[in-house]
């Protein structure tokens, strides 16, 4: 009998934001080559009879009265609900991101199936949710802590992230297991395609260094912004950076980009979520990427950049420090921190010139992109391709 598996995600195509997104999408797909794959998602997708099957679950909550930080917190636990009204037919149901885990351990204590949760953050390592969820981050801490120390399988994204994961929750050994995130190799790959960025105003025939992700105290993009004026006037900086956390990290980042913006012309901020097409020739087209993140359980980014033949400055947080070889594939810069707890860097300036230090030394030198680049792209295909990583989730799911 062919064995059955259900996500719980609330990131799926087309409303992908994060790392945790691209991680569902891209196993799921590979997963489906092997087995019956079910997705149940936040959103109005549907895809039913095909593999992988897609039901998204929309909110109605036009009578919510809670403060506004909640409406999320309260949201994901009404999805988790309806996930389980609808008929499992599962064999194991397997969770990303504290969002769903309440409808994991729903499914697994009232249908009887194991319950798998891959750890794409960790809600102890993100104090600064706080300022998006109020009192909610209490309850996201609780939940997860709850939903791990339950689960029949943990999966980590990196050594790293299992460090963490050993020392702040009570899991038995055998049920930790690391397996990497991964890369679509053929998706991302050098290209000299460059209409996407004459679309946003970016000279191809000039060097440029290139930030993509989320506003985000995580991702350390206000650093980055800071670190412009210590940066050589002698290339672009392109910002693909949107969908804030909050108003105030939305201000923060306006504030920093517009002081550098006054001390030099060619800074180019695109504050949308692109699409594929798009951020695959960013990455191509780039000379450097930076990612300047001040907790990062693995980083796909930095993954997506060297399988593009792209040469990363990266700071040496978390799994970073496994997807990005310093002085090989890239430029590790350390981040001092307060605790063992990511925190905001104990002397953010410091942190900011080292960074602009690093990456000045990597934009005047194209030698040493191209020697970067193909190493990571060399890394890229040895390590962490999807079919082996499909495989090896596959092996865990049976030895359940």
């Amino acid at each position: 009998m062919s064995m059955k598996a259900l996500f719980l995600t609330n990131e799926y195509p087309p409303d992908i934001y994060g790392g945790a997104g691209v991680h569902v999408d891209y196993l799921s797909r590979e997963l489906a080559k092997l087995m019956a794959v079910e997705v149940r998602c936040f959103g109005d997708q549907k895809s039913l009879g095909t593999n992988p099957e897609v039901r998204g679950f929309e909110l109605k909550a036009n009578d919510y009265t809670c403060p506004p930080q909640l409406r999320s917190v309260f949201g994901a636990v009404q999805r988790c609900l309806d996930f389980n009204t609808v008929d499992i037919t599962a064999d194991l149901v397997h969770c990303h991101t504290w969002y769903s885990h309440f409808g994991g351990v729903l499914a697994k204590l009232n249908y009887g199936i194991p319950l798998v949760i891959t750890v794409h953050s960790l809600e102890p390592l993100r104090p600064w949710k706080r300022e998006q969820l109020g009192g909610g981050y209490d309850f996201t801490v609780w939940l997860e802590k709850t939903a791990l120390e339950m689960a029949d399988a943990v999966i980590a994204v990196s050594n790293g992230t299992k460090a963490d994961l050993e020392r702040l929750f009570e899991i038995k050994p055998e049920r930790l297991h690391v397996i990497y995130n991964g890369i679509d190799l053929d998706e991302y790959r050098p290209t000299k395609k460059t209409d996407a960025l004459v679309r946003y105003g970016i000279d191809p025939k000039r060097p440029y260094l290139l930030f993509v992700g989320r506003i985000t105290r995580q991702k350390g993009i206000t650093h980055l912004a800071r670190a412009i004026p210590y940066m050589d006037p002698d290339f672009q900086i392109v910002l693909c950076a949107g969908a804030p956390d909050t108003p105030e990290i939305a201000a923060e980042m306006k504030a920093a980009v517009s002081a550098a913006q006054e001390k030099r012309g060619d800074i180019i901020w695109i504050e949308e979520m692109v699409d594929q097409e798009t951020v695959h020739q960013l990455y191509a087209g780039a000379s450097a990427f930076c990612c300047p993140s001040i907790y990062e359980p693995f980083g796909i980014i930095n993954l997506e950049a060297m399988a593009c033949e792209t040469a990363v400055v990266a700071s040496a947080v978390g799994g970073i420090k496994e997807v990005v070889v310093d002085g090989e594939t890239g430029f590790l810069v350390p981040v001092e921190q307060m605790t063992e707890s990511p925190s905001e860097p104990t002397n953010p300036e410091k942190f900011e010139r080292d960074l602009a230090a690093r990456i000045n030394q990597l934009m005047a030198d194209p030698a040493l992109q191209k020697k970067f680049g193909k190493a990571g792209r060399r890394r890229a295909e040895e390590k962490f391709g999807w079919a082996a990583i499909a495989q090896e989730t596959k092996r865990l799911y049976e030895s359940l």
